[in-house]
């Protein structure tokens, strides 16, 4: 980290870069403020410390300068006795970062300047992912130059920063976890980890051993301790994904972990602290889970502080020739080819698609594409069928047809696609509550999840989005 130093005293320059070279820190040093301008044309500070009475340019007036530049950096001021009244002033009109009097103690002024330095890198990723979302139409991951998207990203850099949990709301494909990984990026945890956990995908056994960890011997085969994703996340980010099928007696446990960040794991005595932040993120609609009993209220008042939803695709049409270009920059990473555009036609019939799987619908169609073309063009003929005037994906698969609420199929259709197709429908019927469609369908809710892997496996390993 660079510390530039400006005082007017030669003893008090040379002592305080003293302590910040003993820190780690690279000290540079200005007897006023216009020597500190030209000091900043060839040493770029991450944090300067000024006093404020010094000849010629003082403290004030150089970060008047700095400010009017809009090139000020964390600041601390350092004030003598009699100087406080216009140190408050310089935090509270100029934007200095924080002021301390003297004598001040020099731990307190370590903590301060890791503190600034840690504000400055903050201050300079949300400046760059400013500028990705002017000239790009993107922000981190996500990419979208629509309204909608526009409102989105001003969201998630507001909320970004915050320790406030985020309730991550739309339809399966949508990419809610890209949202999560956007607000984590966003944080003053970007260093932590970053950890989500699909509580629909894990057994209901099994959820609070992974959600809080357990000693050994607390249940048969707990043959060693091990750390919740509580734990693994310290001083990160934790994403609770599909939050409405976590079971009603351990969202009961997470509010009071949200409530107090104490977790107690599993056959274990005490409680220890954690430092979390915990986003959710849910298909259904809250509200509706909420009356369903599968969300407890309690817990969706404290989840949603802020609330972000993603729309559907067919709702944000205006994305997809953006969306498209990112995935096939991607895709073109990921298996090594040379495919440098999408052609026109493409384009149109992907923007008039409905793209019932979403975002992740997409990226699978874009894959495909990319693999077959190898290098050139994307063209009609590298689309899959449904896409050139063919059935929808699971009507093609399993002969399905609409007649009203009804489901017909064609005669030879096999029973395994038959099933698939049924169990589409369904969820296509109930905007992908998977709890309301195992209902109709008077299956488990497990066995409707190992059915959906199954299916996503026989369709690659190319999903995106959450």
């Amino acid at each position: 980290m660079k510390v530039l130093i400006v005082d007017d005293e030669a003893n008090q320059r040379s002592g305080l870069a003293a302590m910040v070279s003993e820190w780690g820190m690279t000290p540079e040093t200005a007897a006023n403020g216009n020597e500190a301008l030209e000091k900043l044309a060839e040493f770029p500070a991450d944090v300067i410390l000024t006093d404020l009475n010094m000849p010629g340019l003082d403290g004030f007036g150089l970060l008047e300068r700095l400010r009017d530049a809009g090139e000020m950096p964390p600041t601390i001021v350092l004030t003598a006795f009699g100087s406080i009244e216009k140190a408050v002033q310089t935090v509270h009109e100029l934007g200095a970062y924080w002021f301390l009097d003297k004598p001040y103690q020099a731990s307190v002024l370590k903590v301060l300047i890791s503190r600034a330095g840690s504000h400055a890198g903050l201050l300079a990723d949300k400046r760059n992912l400013e500028r990705q979302l002017s000239y790009k139409g993107s922000l981190g991951e996500l990419v979208g130059t629509s309204p909608k998207m526009q409102e989105i990203f001003a969201l998630l850099q507001q909320a970004g920063p915050s320790k406030a949990c985020v309730l991550i709301t739309g339809e399966s494909g949508t990419g809610k976890e890209l949202v999560a990984r956007t607000l984590h990026a966003l944080s003053p945890r970007r260093q932590g980890p970053f950890i989500a956990i699909n509580c629909a995908a894990l057994p209901e056994t099994l959820i609070e051993s992974e959600l809080f960890g357990h000693e050994k011997g607390s249940f048969t085969g707990a043959s060693e301790r091990r750390a919740g994703c509580f734990e693994v996340a310290q001083h990160g980010t934790l994403l609770l994904d599909e939050i409405g099928e976590m079971p009603v007696a351990t969202q009961a446990k997470l509010l009071r972990i949200l409530e107090d960040s104490k977790v107690r794991r599993l056959g274990g005595k005490t409680e220890f602290q954690v430092d979390v932040r915990v986003l959710a993120a849910t298909n259904k609609v809250p509200e509706e889970a909420v009356r369903g009993g599968h969300l407890r209220e309690d817990l969706y008042y404290r989840l949603n502080v802020f609330q972000i939803h993603m729309p559907p695709l067919r709702d944000r049409r205006p994305d997809i020739p953006a969306l498209a270009e990112a995935l096939l920059a991607e895709m073109n990473r990921k298996h090594e080819c040379r495919v440098v555009e999408i052609s026109p036609t493409v384009l149109e019939t992907l923007e008039a698609h409905n793209w019932p799987g979403n975002v992740r619908e997409l990226r699978n169609v874009i894959e495909r594409a990319v693999i077959l073309a190898g290098e050139g063009a994307i063209e009609r003929k590298h689309l899959p069928a449904f896409l050139q005037g063919g059935a929808s994906p699971a009507t093609a698969t399993a002969a399905v047809a609409d007649d009203g609420d009804a489901v017909r199929f064609a005669v030879g259709t096999t029973v395994e696609e038959a099933e698939k197709g049924l169990i589409l429908r369904t969820l296509e019927h109930t905007n992908n509550n998977k709890t309301r469609a195992a209902e109709i369908l008077d299956i488990s809710l497990k066995t409707l999840h190992n059915k959906l892997k199954e299916y996503a496996g026989n369709k690659g390993d190319g999903a995106a989005g959450g």
